[in-house]
């Protein structure tokens, strides 16, 4: 007999519904372990029954060993489903669920302008920093931290480095960044506003074109590709994709809540609407 049939009962797929819907794996003293979403529920829930030793499938065989207790909802629809899924996991974060849990910690980047001064914000708590227009909410932490630093780097290239004393004027908080320049060329505040945004990556290729042209950018060219590659990727995976969700699907509060960045992404992705 398959643990599945063993914990839960040979019967127990025949009454599940082959419909959308969310479902929930709980422990033995009734805690939520885990919360899915499927297109039909009785196909997803009979993938947990059937899966085999391969490591692909370890997640399953682990949530079936440790479940007592399967129970689910049906939805109206796919979309209905992923929405509710995000909602969950965001409210009570099973500890089985990793994506979605803790959108608090999406992290933004933001610029603020002051004099001759441009100042780059890395953050996840942008009410810290009231000057500060910020750019996002970005999913990855690691891309956009890794795009962050590499900027950072660039940008000595072409302009000065305000001390670091003088960055925090603009307000402090845990995790987070804030880097200034001086006497950067003209119309930098909204070139790379323009960037973080998702809209254009004129900011990236015009400082490419002034780092072919300083000799000590030209020496350290493997570190300097790195660095524009960090920021190409952020463009391209980030910022990008942000904006092209929010065009189909045309929200508009900006910055995007760290809370709703994960359903603005379902939304666009299951809504024949946005397809």
């Amino acid at each position: 007999m398959r643990p599945f049939d063993r914990k839960f009962g040979a019967g127990f797929l025949a009454a599940v519904p082959a419909a959308p819907g969310i479902y929930r794996f709980h422990g033995e003293h009734g805690g939520l372990l885990y919360v899915g979403k499927a297109v039909n529920l009785r196909r997803r829930l009979a993938q947990y029954r059937l899966a085999g030793r391969r490591k692909q499938e370890r997640k399953r065989r682990a949530l079936v060993k440790a479940a007592a207790r399967i129970t689910w909802e049906v939805c109206e629809s796919p979309l209905a489903a992923a929405l509710e899924e995000i909602r969950l996991i965001q409210s009570l974060r099973p500890p089985r669920n990793v994506a979605s849990a803790y959108p608090f910690l999406y992290p933004y980047i933001g610029l603020a302008a002051d004099g001759d001064e441009l100042y780059f914000c890395l953050t996840t708590s942008p009410e810290a920093f009231p000057a500060v227009e910020f750019h996002g909410a970005f999913r990855s932490r690691e891309i956009t931290r890794e795009a962050f630093f590499a900027l950072s780097l660039l940008l000595r290239y072409v302009g000065h480095p305000v001390p670091r004393h003088r960055c925090h004027r603009l307000g402090r908080a845990r995790h987070s960044h804030v880097r200034g320049f001086r006497r950067l060329p003209a119309g930098s505040l909204a070139a790379w506003s323009g960037l973080l945004r998702g809209e254009s990556r004129a900011a990236l290729e015009a400082l490419a074109l002034r780092l072919v042209d300083h000799a000590g950018a030209r020496a350290r060219k493997r570190e300097i590709q790195e660095s524009l590659s960090a920021v190409k990727r952020f463009f391209e995976e980030e910022a990008g994709a942000l904006a092209r969700v929010r065009a189909a699907t045309g929200f508009e509060p900006y910055p995007v809540p760290q809370r709703d960045r994960d359903l603005l992404f379902a939304r666009c992705r299951l809504d024949p609407l946005h397809a």
